[in-house]
């Protein structure tokens, strides 16, 4: 996640997507827009401080879409311009899905967003502990970082996937899918971002509980993979 202080920023986005029309925005910018408001929306529903920063600047190499978290406040970075990653991230997708996979892409960062915001970044659910051979110290400073990170990433994609099956319960599988491609390639399948082992978890029927929010039915899924990834 890029540090939001070293970043150019075209605007940020405190009102409706509609509201800022006449900002100097590419065709594919607004369509990363218009696709994620309703998790932004929801978000910001749920109280989470979003502000959405657009860099002007090409970004080749960039995560497309990425978070930090400055003063109390995440901050959400789209990188689009010039920028290869962008068809990379997409590829294989029919177009008629570009939208619903930038979605969910937003509800992941989102997910990243309610774990900064309640102060619980890096730290297990309550009541679930670390065995003596985990905890820190216990660990290289990479292994520490390496497994912390894994977790972050498996809860966030667990929101999407949430918000997915809510949303879009149709679309569900593809999603699923997509998330397990882009989680096996290259070196991505061994290290920070390897979340296989929850995504098998969020492949049954009834996974998702939609009586409640997507952050608190993650959460269940998630505890449920933390038991295994000691």
């Amino acid at each position: 996640m890029p540090n939001p202080l070293l970043l150019m920023s075209l605007l940020i986005v405190l009102s409706p997507v509609t509201a800022v029309a006449a900002a100097k925005l590419t065709d594919l910018e607004t369509r990363w827009l218009q696709a994620a408001k309703p998790v932004i929306d929801y978000a910001r529903t749920q109280g989470l401080p979003i502000d959405i920063i657009v860099q002007p600047q090409d970004a080749p190499g960039a995560v497309p879409l990425a978070l930090g978290y400055e003063a109390g406040r995440c901050k959400l970075v789209l990188s689009l311009r010039g920028n290869a990653q962008v068809d990379s991230v997409l590829q294989g997708v029919p177009p008629t899905r570009h939208g619903l996979m930038m979605e969910a892409m937003m509800a992941h960062e989102i997910g990243h967003c309610q774990r900064y915001a309640q102060g619980d970044w890096h730290a297990l659910p309550r009541g679930l502990g670390e065995p003596p051979s985990m905890q820190r110290g216990k660990l290289t400073p990479l292994a520490q970082e390496l497994r912390e990170t894994r977790r972050e990433e498996a809860y966030a994609d667990l929101v999407a996937l949430a918000w997915v099956h809510g949303r879009h319960p149709a679309q569900y599988q593809d999603v699923l899918a997509w998330m397990h491609g882009v989680r096996a390639g290259g070196e991505v399948a061994s290290g920070s971002h390897a979340t296989q082992a929850w995504l098998a978890l969020a492949a049954g029927a009834g996974v998702f509980d939609e009586s409640a929010s997507p952050f608190e039915q993650a959460q269940v899924l998630w505890r449920k993979g933390l038991s295994g990834d000691k």
